[in-house]
This record gives C-alpha cells, structure tokens and sequence, in this order.
C-alpha cells in the first residue's frame, strides 16, 4: 500500500456516504474527501467501474468501500449505510449525488416518472432518513444534495428531470429545518453544465466543437469540471461552512445570472460602457 496523500486534515477521522460515487461529480467529491482525510463509502450501478475506482483509491492508501447497486432499490440505500457503520462505526456526512437523467417531455411516460424520482429526491430522502440518526449519535453532520440549475429553469423536453431537481431544492430546506435541532445540517448546490461523461456523450465526444457553443450559457463562457463542485461541496460539508444550512450553492459559471439576452447578444456591447 502506497503512502496516504492527504493533502488537508479537515475530515480527519470523519467518515462519508458519497451516491453515485464512481464516475463525474461523485467521483471527484470522493477523491477530494479522500485527500482531506476521510474514509469513504460510494455507490455506482456498475461493478467493474466502481470496483475499479475503489481498488485505485485503495492503492493510493485511501481508506474507501465500493457498494454495488440501484439507489432506486430502499433496500439497497439501507445496506449502504448498515455496511458504513459496520465498517467505520459512523456516519458524519452524506452526499447525495446519484440520480436518473431521464429527461422527458410530452412524451414521459409513468415509467420515466418513476424512475427519475427514485433515482433522485425519494433516493436522497430514504439515505438521510437512514443516517439521520447515525449523525445524531455522531454529535451532529452535514449533507449536501446535488441539485441544478434545472431546478430553477425551464428547459426543453425535460419536464421530468427538472421537475425532479426542483423537488431536490424544496426537499433541502425541509430536511434542514427538520434536522437542524440533531446538530445536522443540509444543504443544496446547483451545478450549471459539467463536463461529465453524460455531457461528454451528448457531444458525441468532441468537447472542441460543443464547448465554445454550451459556454455561451455560462458568463464564464465555459463548461465547469467535476473537480469545480467537489471542492464547494467540500466546504458546505466542512466546519468553515458551521453557519449555513437550507441554503442553496450555485456552482453554475454565471448560467442562473445570465438572462434572456444570453452571451452572444451581450458581447456586443464588450469594452462600450
């Protein structure tokens, strides 16, 4: 076994529950936890990627624990947990970051429906629901659920998947109010276009061409990487966030900000004011 590199000890000693763990947002948000001192378990729904991450993460002396399985199944998201305590003997944070990008429009059927709840808000609930009282016994806790800007938007053909995101947001500040006498508090961040394997597809693997033309939703004229909302997801999770809870974090390069007129109308003003 390689030597440990944790880079900061803010999580020292702390354990994690991270969802969807094995590729994009999950995946960098476990390396980061891990860099910074915690032990962490992770889900994906395919073995050979998730045991293939856990075995990398392993011989870089990282403590992890890959679980195999459907956040749909309530099963499943109770034997996470049951595995963590077992393992570590304690919960301190989850992150809540696996859901079904199954987006649908007129065309949804209650098939869709179904699953994008599951693998979405009723997965985040039924985890919290779990280690609820694991932080409590823990002396408090912090979890972040990964939202999106399609919270807060309407989007073409997407009437599933956005109103999913927004039932994250709500869902949010309910758990915070609720959870916030245990010492545990729960947050929200809403990524704007991430280039994660599912952008990554949808631009048929040429990020040169679809790049410059996504960036235009983002003042910053870019698409974000993974590594750009582990670090902020960090930080709700950390103690240097200890006054914020309900609250949602844009991780977005400007696309909530932008407005109608959009970047291509605006640059034509550039260097005139």
């Amino acid at each position: 076994m390689k030597e440990r590199r944790v880079i900061r000890d803010r999580f020292k000693g702390k354990v994690a529950i991270v969802t969807g763990g094995s590729a994009g947002i999950g995946r960098a948000t476990v390396e980061e936890l891990c860099k910074e001192g915690a032990a962490v378990s992770f889900t994906g729904i395919e073995d050979s990627l998730g045991t293939a991450v856990a075995r990398e993460l392993t011989e870089g002396g990282f403590d992890v624990l890959f679980c195999y399985g459907d956040m749909a199944d309530e099963e499943f998201c109770k034997e996470v947990v049951k595995r963590t305590i077992a393992k570590w003997g304690k919960v301190n944070y989850l992150v809540n970051n696996a859901f079904s990008f199954v987006a649908r429009g007129l065309s949804a059927t209650h098939e869709d429906w179904e699953r994008t709840l599951h693998v979405g808000p009723i997965a985040y609930a039924v985890m919290t629901q779990n280690v609820a009282q694991h932080m409590r016994e823990a002396g408090g806790g912090a979890i972040v659920n990964v939202s999106s800007v399609s919270a807060f938007i309407a989007q073409p053909r997407r009437w599933t998947y956005n109103s999913a995101k927004g039932a994250v947001h709500t869902l949010t500040k309910c758990m915070a109010l609720d959870l916030a006498h245990y010492g545990i508090r729960v947050n929200s961040v809403s990524p704007g276009w991430i280039w994660t394997r599912e952008v990554d597809k949808a631009a048929g693997g040429d990020r040169a061409k679809w790049e410059p033309v996504w960036g235009q939703f983002h003042m910053l004229e870019r698409c974000g990487e993974p590594i750009e909302c582990a670090r902020p997801i960090l930080f709700l999770l950390s103690d240097d966030a200890s006054f914020i809870t309900a609250a949602d974090l844009p991780i977005d390069g400007g696309y909530q900000g932008l407005g109608s007129e959009g970047l291509g109308k605006s640059s034509q003003f550039a260097g005139s004011d």
